[in-house]
């Protein structure tokens, strides 16, 4: 037998160094586990939260709408009456609470161009004669969230 010298037992490891690099291995592995798993249930929470908030949204447009249509087909004998006004300043309360959600309507007036990443088109003039398709007319408003589409804008369009 040969007599193991300070050198040889530096270069051989013990079993209990061969065990403490393990475990450090595995705690270094769990922690990386659980800060991936962290991110990802922060990344999960923010996508409910997005997803709940336009959900939301989606829900009141449809009450936007009808209040829009109101308004639209007041009678011009009771336009100035107060009633109406107020009803009419319920439109703008809602655009406002709508802008602090980081919510606009897609800008769709006759004349803007059509843009199919924002506008939806219901009806389209064939025999129109352009180079460039147009808005004649918003059918139904469509609204943006952080300047992307939640719900797009009904539209019919022609050429111009």
């Amino acid at each position: 037998m040969t007599k193991e010298t300070k050198a040889d037992k530096a270069v051989k490891p013990n079993k209990k160094d061969e065990q403490i690099q393990e475990l450090t291995t595995d705690l270094q592995r769990v922690q990386a586990d659980f800060e991936n798993y962290r991110k990802r249930v922060e990344l999960e929470k923010e996508y409910a939260k997005k997803s709940g908030a336009e959900k939301t949204i989606l829900d009141l447009l449809p009450v936007i709408d009808n209040i829009d249509r109101a308004i639209t087909h007041v009678p011009k004998e009771i336009a100035d009456n107060s009633w109406v006004k107020g009803v009419t300043g319920l439109t703008k309360q809602l655009d406002k609470a709508l802008d602090k959600l980081s919510v606009s309507r897609i800008e769709a007036k006759p004349g803007t161009a059509f843009d199919p990443d924002f506008h939806q088109a219901i009806q389209f003039d064939e025999d129109a004669q352009g180079d460039t398709e147009v808005i004649v007319e918003e059918l139904q408003s469509g609204y943006a969230k952080d300047k992307s589409p939640i719900r797009h804008s009904m539209v019919r369009v022609t050429r111009k």
